[in-house]
């Protein structure tokens, strides 16, 4: 019964012609500086260029700042897909076994159980929200090993709060004031699939810390901002 409900929900989800981009923000955990290595030699070597061979060619690959002294070590991927085809065109891809031996990485791919290249693989299926159904890669000028790309994920203390916040930022036009305050957003994201749900998934971007201060500065001060907040519609939905 389990199994006939899931294969319902998945073509429920993906049969309509939505032109809205899904994304797959796909999160290795680890706890020793030198897994990071072999995952970052995997996903360039491996699995990045199979997603280059189904057209998919913007992939974000990200690392939280001081990640080598954290005690959870994050490597963080974001996969835009230009529909749920092109994402099960890339999974039977992955899943050819030849192709997998011939592209093999030992150190990751033949791990030992004792030894793994990661302690999990965290994996959430985004849809675009609809007022930016597209990701944008950022105009940035800044220093490589400057740039700031900042990941938000807000959560909901209940389906019904969090479908306020998805109206907040769509029909309450939150968007476009992080547009016009020039944040440079990469993508918005409702988590359809996930561990933590209800939540949304966002990313800015900048040039440098300083300038991600000062833009955050000038959006708590901003009167559309205040005056959106202000309505009751919107109490408590984060």
């Amino acid at each position: 019964m389990i199994k006939l409900f899931l294969l319902f929900l998945f073509m429920f989800i993906f049969s309509n012609q939505d032109t809205r981009y899904y994304y797959i923000i796909k999160i290795y955990h680890c706890n020793k500086n030198e897994q990071l290595p072999i995952i970052d030699d995997y996903l360039k070597n491996n699995y990045i260029p199979l997603l280059h061979k189904i057209g998919c060619s913007t992939i974000g690959v990200f690392k939280p700042i001081g990640n080598d002294t954290l005690l959870d070590k994050q490597i963080v991927m974001f996969i835009p897909f230009k529909n749920f085809k092109t994402y099960n065109l890339f999974q039977n891809l992955e899943n050819n076994q030849e192709d997998n031996i011939k592209n093999s990485n030992l150190l990751y791919n033949q791990a030992a159980y004792n030894n793994p290249p990661y302690n999990r693989i965290e994996i959430c299926l985004l849809r675009a929200f609809k007022n930016m159904p597209n990701f944008e890669i950022p105009q940035l000028t800044g220093s490589i090993n400057e740039k700031i790309y900042e990941y938000r994920s807000y959560e909901s203390a209940t389906e019904n709060l969090y479908k306020s916040k998805l109206n907040m930022f769509n029909e309450g036009r939150e968007i476009e004031i992080f547009k016009r305050l020039n944040f440079n957003a990469i993508f918005y994201g409702d988590v359809l699939i996930g561990s933590r749900t209800p939540n949304l998934i966002y990313m800015t971007s900048f040039n440098n810390m300083q300038e991600r201060e000062e833009h955050w500065k000038n959006f708590s001060n901003d009167p559309t901002w205040n005056n959106l907040l202000k309505n009751p519609i919107y109490n408590n939905n984060v």
